[in-house]
C-alpha cells in the first residue's frame, strides 16, 4: 500500500501505502526469515521488506515485487497502480523524512497483523491494537506466490487511521 492512504494527510492523493506501513519494526529474528518461504513467517518478512523499500527508495526491488496488474484502492475508492507506487518510492531515495513520518505513524497506530493462507495466496490484515479501536482493520494486502516468491497483487484500505 502507499503512504497516502495509510498515513493521512501526507499528500499524495491517489497514491495508496505500501503494505508494510503498519507492521511493527522488524526484529533482528524477523529480518533472517526466508522471504521465498510459503509461511506466514515469509509474508511479515516480505511486507517489512515492502515498507523498508518505500522508505529507503528501493524502486528495483517494488518493481519486482509488486505484479504488473497490482492496484491499491484507497479509502474514497480510488487506486494507485503499481508504477505510481515504484516512481514514489524512488523519491524517497537518499531521505530518511518518509521513514520518519512513518515510525511517527505507527507509534500513534498500532496494529497486529493476521496472515491467512490458502494454497498460492496469503492476506495480511493489519488490525487495530488500539484501546479506542481494537480490532478494527486498517488495511489489507494480497500477495500470491509466484516462481518461488511472493507478490502483492492488491491492497485494499480503511478510513480508521483518519486524522
Amino acid at each position: 500500500m502507499t503512504y497516502s492512504q495509510r498515513l493521512p494527510g501526507f499528500g499524495l492523493g491517489a497514491l495508496a501505502l505500501v503494505a508494510g506501513m503498519l507492521a511493527t519494526p522488524i526484529s533482528a529474528s524477523a529480518a533472517e526469515v526466508d522471504e521465498t518461504a510459503r509461511t506466514a513467517a515469509a509474508v511479515r518478512a516480505v511486507d517489512q521488506h515492502w515498507l523498508e523499500a518505500e522508505e529507503s527508495g528501493d524502486a528495483a526491488w517494488l518493481d519486482d515485487m509488486l505484479l504488473p496488474d497490482y492496484r491499491s484502492v484507497g479509502v474514497a475508492g480510488t487506486f494507485a497502480t503499481k508504477a505510481a507506487i515504484v516512481a514514489h518510492a524512488a523519491k524517497n531515495r537518499g531521505s530518511q523524512a518518509m521513514k520518519q513520518q512513518v515510525t511517527a505513524w505507527q507509534q500513534a497506530h498500532p496494529v497486529e497483523q493476521q496472515v491467512t493462507l490458502q494454497g498460492d495466496t496469503a492476506i495480511i490484515s493489519f488490525v487495530s491494537t488500539a484501546p479506542a479501536t481494537k480490532g478494527k482493520l486498517y488495511s489489507s494486502d494480497v500477495f500470491t506466490y509466484i516462481d518461488g516468491h511472493w507478490h502483492a497483487l492488491y491492497s485494499a484500505h480503511t478510513d480508521l487511521g483518519k486524522s
